[in-house]
């Protein structure tokens, strides 16, 4: 089986909720970062990767970002990819003549979305571009800030969506929200570091009680009346509860029956789960930061899985690792701060301050996975000897699926 890398950088809109992703594919048989064999790989490869994964699996309903070079885009092979799915993002490098300028016509007469990569200036390209396209990607770093806003204001000609892109402070974020983009990517937005500063509120407070509660097996009265203490945290249980026993004879009426429902496995999970979620409305689902967590926790619990078969409560305990490893963002508290207020076992707390141990090690993995480090991620796999390459792009597109069905439940 060919091995395939699989690399997702959020896109969020003005809320910070993603409402799409770039697509990076990388060929299994090279250790670099790269995209796969170059971004001017054979459409037939970018086309077989997309077959291969299956994009449903990876994008869910959002959108995907697709880099695409002058050949890919005259290829009659561009059909073959959903126009509802995708946004084929024409690459800086693409020499605009009145070939290509043609078919983005065509392209966007089918009913394809298009964005123009790496815009600096209103020059002779992008005046013949900007007029077809449906997003202009900003380059960041490649512009000065004071002419930013000259630039924005050009833009604002053409009826299209503006996406920062390459933000990579607080700052810039900032500035590009006043400015009045739409959209934002970089490597800020791809980091937790996005909710850094954070105070945690109430119910995430509430909710941190509610899981040493849960994890300490206190009374399921204790639990009731942690949860009667913050109304605002009861909807979300009780739609989770149902959603979960949806089997039962009896609908759930009470926060006891929800709890006992839930059993105290599962209720340690979608708690966990609901810290991520706290500051979501319906309308918008997931955070970009839950999706993460929740990724996170489904993938390390799969690996266990492959690791040790027969040994259900490290599984369990690699998913809450998982899961917990993002609190300190999102709360913006210390991270061992957060720990003494959890009765955790030792292998986790050791895993999720020092990356030690080997649930610490299972961590890392997925970080440096998550950080596109394909050296790295390479041999640590060698180094673990129980799992390859495909075997771990399978599992992490299974834990995308799930994570993209508990998107579903919150909305």
């Amino acid at each position: 089986m060919q091995e395939i890398f699989l690399g997702r950088q959020p896109i969020l809109d003005r809320n910070q909720y993603p409402v799409a992703h770039e697509l990076l594919f990388r060929s299994g048989h090279t250790a670099h970062a790269g995209v796969i064999d170059g971004v001017s790989a054979s459409a037939s490869v970018i086309v077989n990767t997309y077959a291969e994964l299956g994009i449903q699996n990876v994008l869910g309903k959002q959108r995907g970002f697709i880099n695409v070079n002058a050949e890919l885009l005259m290829s009659d092979l561009i059909q073959l990819l959903p126009k509802s799915q995708v946004v084929l993002e024409l690459l800086e490098t693409i020499e605009i003549t009145d070939e290509i300028v043609r078919r983005c016509g065509e392209l966007r007469n089918m009913g394809y979305q298009l964005a123009l990569d790496d815009v600096v200036a209103i020059d002779d390209r992008t005046r013949l571009l900007l007029p077809l396209m449906n997003v202009a990607k900003v380059d960041l770093l490649r512009i000065e800030t004071d002419a930013l806003p000259h630039l924005v204001d050009s833009l604002k000609s053409w009826p299209l969506l503006l996406l920062a892109e390459k933000v990579e402070s607080v700052e810039q974020a900032m500035h590009c929200m006043a400015l009045g983009f739409d959209l934002f990517q970089g490597y800020h937005f791809a980091r937790p570091q996005i909710v850094a500063g954070k105070r945690a509120d109430p119910s995430q407070m509430g909710l941190l009680r509610l899981l040493g509660l849960v994890m300490g097996d206190a009374d399921t009265s204790a639990i009731e009346q942690e949860f009667k203490r913050h109304p605002s945290l009861v909807y979300g249980l009780m739609r989770m509860a149902n959603s979960v026993a949806c089997g039962l004879r009896h609908k759930i009426g009470s926060l006891r029956q929800g709890i006992m429902a839930l059993g105290r496995k599962q209720l340690q999970r979608w708690v966990q789960l609901l810290l991520y979620t706290v500051d979501s409305s319906d309308s918008q689902g997931m955070s970009a930061l839950m999706q993460l967590a929740a990724t996170r926790g489904k993938l390390m619990e799969s690996i266990a899985t492959v690791e040790r078969p027969g040994d259900k409560q490290y599984q369990e305990s690699a998913f809450m690792t998982g899961i917990l490893s993002l609190l300190d963002a999102l709360l913006g508290m210390p991270l061992p701060e957060i720990i003494s207020q959890l009765n955790l076992t030792d292998e986790i707390k050791v895993a999720l301050l020092f990356r030690k141990g080997n649930l610490g090690n299972l961590l890392l993995l997925l970080e440096k996975k998550e950080g596109n480090d394909i050296e790295t991620v390479s041999a640590m796999l060698a180094e673990l000897g129980f799992m390859s390459m495909g075997e771990l792009v399978i599992a992490e597109l299974d834990a995308l699926r799930w994570s993209n069905g508990l998107d579903e439940v919150s909305r």
